[in-house]
């Protein structure tokens, strides 16, 4: 960790517990009542409008604009070089060594908005969707439920990160309620599928990464540049209808049990702040083919937890603890893969790590894991007990990194399950 991240300080205060300290500045989109959506970095529990500092002349006259739109996007795609230099100018401003906002009395009330006074967005248009399927401990532990556990993983698993094309038009941002959805299951005691609401429901803890600047078709981008092309990292929970997707998956894999909706937080923590907290991941054996081979630490040392707060009870439960750095395939061998046929990724695309889980029961990333799909409930805080997700029961994801004194954290991914619609026939 560079000493440099340890001693940075801002005018602005931030308890020690914050996930937004001076080290962090993730970009987000908010808005207050009666004005346009715009672009900011939460500051401790401020939000830094990015748009008055713009208007200011503070940030540089080619991204005088880009942060007044209602999306990230455009100034994800002015590339790494520019990331990096807007960076170093919010974090300069910011300093508590800095008078240029700390004492600018009409300057700093403009443009440090109370986060509890706005409302936070979608930060970025979501181009097109894809999850992976890369904690080890994950595929291994679902595989041993519906297979042979001798052969849990498939053939394929340890040589190439296995994902899906999923639904981007679905993708809402932290506190969008999820409406439990209907679909076809076949019950193990029934000869013929039925029709109707989950059964169920679950939870899938995931990060995923938003590209910031995509590649040409035809031209894949090599694992060393990979990195270069990812502007920063999300919470994210992909909701599953498990009765839903063990009927309908085979042989092309998921589609409604995945589709009606997945969680994101609304800070994209970028890559940069990360940094300093890589670790080494999983070993990887065999060792993957060269265009996956990478070398260096490729994992983040990002706690990250899971919890259910039934509707009316005084208190939510903790389901899970675990950590990124179980991810057996990076970000980077996720994104190389995704584009070796010549796939093109464009900006604004969102990729899934999928469920991440540790070695224990207790750091499982889904209820279908934590229940062992139903068979041993999991007891809650107020004495109720699940094995999947009831009506009303709120899923809060949230992760961070930890510095000496600060946490770099993602705030988090929550949303409250309604009941299913009825079928009009």
């Amino acid at each position: 960790m560079s000493d440099r991240a340890q001693i940075l300080t801002s005018f602005v205060p931030v308890a020690t517990d914050s996930h937004f300290p001076i080290q962090n500045l993730p970009y987000g989109v908010f808005s207050r009542p009666g004005e346009p959506r715009r672009v900011g970095v939460a500051i401790g529990d401020r939000i830094l409008d990015l748009a008055v500092l713009g208007q200011a002349g503070l940030l540089g006259a080619h991204v005088a604009t880009v942060f007044a739109e209602p999306t990230v996007n455009a100034f994800m795609q002015l590339g790494p070089d520019c990331w990096r230099a807007v960076r170093r100018h919010i974090t300069e401003v910011l300093g508590a060594d800095c008078p240029v906002l700390r004492d600018d009395a009409e300057l700093r009330a403009r443009a440090l908005i109370p986060m509890a006074a706005a409302t936070l967005h979608l930060p970025a248009a979501i181009g097109d969707y894809t999850d992976f399927y890369s904690s080890r401990h994950h595929a291994s532990n679902v595989g041993a439920m519906f297979r042979d556990p001798a052969k849990a993983l498939l053939p394929n698993w340890l040589h190439l990160p296995v994902g899906y094309n999923g639904r981007a038009s679905s993708v809402v941002v932290d506190g969008t309620p999820v409406r439990r959805p209907n679909g076809q299951m076949k019950h193990p005691d029934r000869a013929m599928p039925d029709f109707g609401p989950t059964r169920k429901l679950d939870f899938e803890l995931e990060l995923a990464f938003l590209v910031g600047c995509g590649n040409e078709l035809g031209e894949p981008i090599p694992i060393s540049q990979a990195e270069c092309h990812i502007f920063g990292f999300v919470l994210m929970n992909d909701w599953s209808a498990r009765d839903i997707q063990q009927w309908e998956y085979a042989p092309l894999g998921p589609f409604n049990s995945k589709s009606f909706a997945t969680t994101i937080s609304p800070w994209i923590v970028p890559l940069e702040a990360l940094e300093p907290f890589r670790v080494d991941g999983p070993v990887q054996s065999p060792e993957p083919l060269p265009y996956l081979r990478q070398s260096g630490p490729a994992a983040f040392n990002i706690e990250l937890e899971a919890w259910l707060h039934p509707d009316g009870a005084e208190r939510a439960t903790r389901l899970t603890r675990t950590n990124a750095r179980h991810l057996y395939w990076s970000s980077a061998q996720q994104l190389a893969h995704h584009t070796v046929s010549g796939c093109n990724v464009s900006l604004g695309d969102l990729m899934g790590s999928g469920t991440i889980s540790g070695p224990t029961r207790d750091a499982c990333g889904s209820l279908l894991e934590i229940s062992l799909d139903g068979r041993e409930p999991v007891t809650l805080a107020d004495g109720a007990s699940r094995t999947f997700i009831a009506d009303g029961d709120e899923v809060i994801l949230t992760g961070w990194v930890e510095g000496d004194g600060y946490r770099v954290g993602f705030g988090q991914a929550a949303g409250k399950v309604l009941p299913a619609l009825p079928m009009a026939t």
